[in-house]
């Protein structure tokens, strides 16, 4: 008891917890805080309350579905149909009943910039109408599992339709890592895949055109009902843009004979 007035005696008589706090944050004043989790957190609550409902909720939707949708699955079907999710198309789906392919943003190795499918009345100003394709074989893939399937498709593709001027040959690998995408990394990254651009001494032979996409492709996935991330993708599109003709997984004899009697009807259109 005694030790308490003591200190209270030599305590200042005007003693206030107000000043108390300002001094000290004149002597520790507050620092910013670097946290990106929490800067982000902080953000996110500001969208969440002050955002449009409608954009929470597809956001919402999108976590929910990418959650009960992941790379054991996609490998549980692996082992279980080795990539073929389905049969490819055995005839040409009718003009009237297609749908059209979504546009997507790619890059050569180069870094020039091409936009898919390339028709008509798609976004490429520097296009005549003699530089469009009659049929394009657009073929995605997601993970580098998928390349042996993608090359089972395109080998005898170029093989049969290696002298034509009016067929396209895309192979789109998707790049959705978010290191990978940023601007320095997505640079040094096509300057180590750095390749001739298709063309120059032999323009008018169909030639094998490999390009990059990188960014968030869940939307264009969506479009295409695309699900299984380690299997190949192959689209056979006309010259409006349109899907007439789509395979899977490694190709078998039948598929490739569809694939290719719809590729000359194309020719025909």
């Amino acid at each position: 008891m005694l030790r308490l007035k003591r200190l209270v005696s030599v305590a200042p008589k005007n003693f206030n917890g107000g000043n108390l706090l300002r001094e000290e944050a004149k002597l520790f004043p507050k620092i910013p805080s670097r946290t990106p989790s929490r800067l982000t957190s902080t953000r996110f609550l500001d969208i969440y309350q002050m955002g449009n409902k409608e954009a929470i909720e597809k956001e919402r939707a999108r976590l929910k579905d990418e959650m009960s949708r992941g790379y054991f699955a996609d490998m549980s079907d692996m082992k279980q149909h080795g990539g073929k999710i389905a049969m490819a198309n055995k005839i040409i789906i009718p003009s009237t009943a297609a749908v059209k392919f979504p546009t997507l943003e790619v890059n050569y190795s180069d870094g020039s910039i091409l936009k898919l499918p390339f028709t008509s009345d798609a976004d490429n100003a520097d296009a005549s109408k003699s530089d469009i394709p009659k049929a394009s074989l657009v073929c995605l893939s997601f993970r580098a599992s998928s390349q042996p399937m993608v090359d089972s498709w395109t080998l005898p593709f170029l093989n049969t339709f290696g002298h034509s001027s009016d067929i396209r040959l895309y192979e789109v690998s998707f790049i959705d890592s978010w290191l990978l995408r940023r601007s320095l990394i997505k640079k040094l990254l096509l300057k180590v895949m750095r390749k001739p651009k298709p063309g120059g001494e032999n323009q008018d032979a169909l030639q094998k055109q490999i390009v990059y996409s990188f960014g968030d492709h869940y939307y264009f996935r969506k479009e295409l009902k695309i699900l299984n991330l380690l299997t190949g993708y192959i689209f056979l599109v006309d010259k409006l843009g349109k899907i007439r003709w789509q395979g899977f997984g490694l190709a078998t004899q039948d598929e490739l004979s569809s694939l290719l009697c719809c590729t000359a009807l194309l020719m025909k259109e």
